[in-house]
């Protein structure tokens, strides 16, 4: 219907360069409410390069699955476009420019990525255009170049955004533009606005008829007039509006909005009425504030804080309720004195003098805040709490002093309070002075116990020490150095246990020792090894002499190392040797001299 009461008209031309090659392509589609115009510049150097076509066809497609104006369609058909030449099977990067024009033949909103431009036109003016994302239209807004020398700036073509962009890209969409009859729209490639300036552009439409390929073939024989070098592919698109739609519903739905806005008033007359009544409701509550206020400071006065607690507590709910903040800091302050009091009571009962103390004169500092409101009260308490507080003073300093292991001043000071308590006829801190002598005294009786069970143990721990480096020097002499090594650990662990870092250190020292005795040992053993592996190597070629002196000198290494296991190996092998060349068995007999021989 929108289409059918609208009259659009659409012209174009696209032009290649001068290779015979058009990188631009143009394509529409104009449904019953919508319309699509895309208009696209391929970035590519190629002659087979399709990008400005592949994304015309992908924003069609896009627009033509869900039409619409909306910003979100216009997202949808640039991110579908952008989409389509990224996932293009291409030996080539492909990349373009592209202007997308969405209308609902009343409005109209364009979407750009790149610097193909749009201009509106407007009775002979021109009503608003599109800027390029380009390096050199950021120059022209910092102002370091000039507008009319944009067409030949070497950056007009470095683009920030544009389709075929694989991170980061943000394509321009302008809000919605109303159109009115007459209007015409143009949208054009570089090929055009490198080569005809605005002004003339709009010296154009302003001399237009009312057919749309009569213009867009003056804009371009002035382009061609021009006999410009090296002339690029070129497209330029124009688009005359000579009849906007009319909506036939809008008298009807300012009817409904009319009809809409009595139950709105309806409401507000409600609402009025409810307000009168929250009005009285609030005075009334005034009035109960004024009166509160007054029973909190009357019962203080009487000391009675546990009351003067209830009506500050209502009165202040009824403060916050009419946002009385001057009222809620008053109130706030009272309420401050009578928790400080009661909390102080809560201590003073149970016996926390010290925290009462402390309350009663925070009690003292807010009085202050209240005209001095129930200072002699609180003066009355604090005298009554010092009195008591003497006692634990000296309690907490015979405590201090028996931690410190000074029994017998610790002893002084619970006497001292245990008379200033019976002085003053305080019968709770007199038992507390004497449960502190009590328990000083079997702390002192188990002090004694334990310095006698710790010297003991030190002798105790001495003495394993010393005997395990005893028992481990025996060894060590004997040759026996793993079991020199469990005795050197075991008296470390003695010394380290006692804090004996000298002798710790000594059997530190001498289990390096040990284990480079362990070390040189398996050295000799590996050698012995050796020699038994050659002079088995040799037993096995009957090469009897040579086999006879490495299975000797295995044999002196293995009685060096107290082996007698493989000691007695090493001589059953000898014999069964010499028996074997005693028989002639080999070429040992011809050695000659040189024969190693036992011992």
């Amino acid at each position: 219907m929108r289409k059918q009461n609208s009259e659009f008209k659409t012209a174009f031309t696209s032009e290649a360069d001068n290779n015979i090659k058009n990188t631009d392509y143009f394509g529409f589609v104009e449904l019953d409410d919508f319309a699509c115009y895309v208009v696209a510049d391929g970035i590519d150097d190629q002659m087979d390069a399709q990008g400005a076509k592949i994304s015309v066809a992908a924003v069609v497609s896009a627009f033509s699955e869900s039409p619409g104006v909306g910003r979100r369609v216009m997202r949808r058909c640039l991110n579908a476009a952008n989409k389509a030449l990224l996932t293009e099977n291409s030996k080539l990067k492909l990349k373009a420019s592209v202007m997308i024009v969405l209308t609902d033949y009343a409005n109209f909103r364009y979407g750009q990525a790149g610097n193909v431009r749009l201009c509106l036109y407007r009775d002979g003016f021109l009503k608003c255009q599109s800027t390029d994302q380009s390096l050199t239209m950021d120059y022209v807004k910092e102002e370091r170049v000039e507008q009319d020398k944009v067409a030949l700036h070497e950056e007009r073509n470095n683009l920030y955004a544009y389709l075929g962009q694989e991170k980061e890209f943000h394509p321009f969409i302008s809000k919605k533009i109303k159109l009115m009859n007459t209007d015409a729209i143009a949208v054009f490639t570089r090929g055009i606005w490198e080569n005809v300036d605005g002004g003339e552009l709009l010296d154009v439409f302003s001399d237009a008829g009312n057919d749309p390929q009569e213009l867009v073939d003056d804009v371009e024989e002035l382009l061609l007039s021009r006999q410009p070098e090296n002339l690029g592919k070129y497209t330029f698109v124009t688009i005359f509006v000579d009849k906007v739609f009319i909506d036939p519903n809008k008298k009807r739905r300012i009817k409904r909005m009319i009809m809409t806005m009595i139950p709105i008033l309806v409401i507000l007359i409600i609402l009025t009425v409810i307000l009168v009544v929250l009005h009285n409701k609030r005075v009334e509550r005034r009035i109960q504030l004024g009166q509160g206020f007054a029973d909190t400071i009357e019962y203080i006065q009487i000391d009675n804080y546990v009351r003067a607690q209830e009506r500050c507590e209502e009165s202040m709910a009824l403060a916050e309720k009419l946002r009385d903040h001057a009222m809620e800091k008053k109130l706030g302050d009272y309420q401050k004195l009578i928790e400080a009091v009661l909390l102080a009571e809560e201590k003073l009962s149970d016996n926390q003098f010290v925290d009462a103390q402390n309350m009663y004169k925070e009690a003292a500092n807010r009085s202050r805040y209240v005209d001095s409101l129930g200072l002699d009260y609180i003066y009355e308490r604090l005298a009554l709490t010092a009195e008591y507080l003497s006692v634990y003073d000296l309690l907490n300093l015979g405590d201090t002093l028996a931690l410190n292991l000074q029994y017998d001043k610790a002893e002084e000071k619970y006497l001292e309070a245990k008379a200033t308590a019976g002085a003053v006829y305080f019968d709770e801190g007199r038992t507390e002075a004497i449960e502190a002598l009590k328990k000083l005294y079997e702390d002192q009786k188990e002090q004694k116990e334990e310095e006698e069970q710790e010297r003991k143990d030190q002798l105790l721990k001495q003495e394993a020490g010393a005997n395990a480096t005893a028992q481990g020097d025996a060894a060590f002499a004997q040759g026996d150095y793993e079991s020199a090594r469990v005795f050197y650990l075991s008296a470390k662990q003695a010394y380290d246990e006692m804090g004996d870092k000298t002798q710790s250190k000594a059997m530190e020292d001498k289990l390096d020792t040990v284990e480079e005795k362990i070390d040189q040992r398996e050295a000799k053993e590996q050698e012995a090894k050796r020699y038994v592996m050659q002079g088995e190597s040799a037993e096995d070629k009957k090469d009897y002499v040579s086999a006879k002196k490495y299975y000797l000198l295995a044999k002196d290494i293995y009685a060096s190392l107290d082996m007698e296991d493989k000691v007695e190996e090493i001589s059953r092998k000898i014999e069964r040797l010499e028996i074997d060349m005693d028989a002639g068995n080999g070429p040992g007999q011809e050695s000659g001299g040189g024969e190693v021989t036992d011992g």
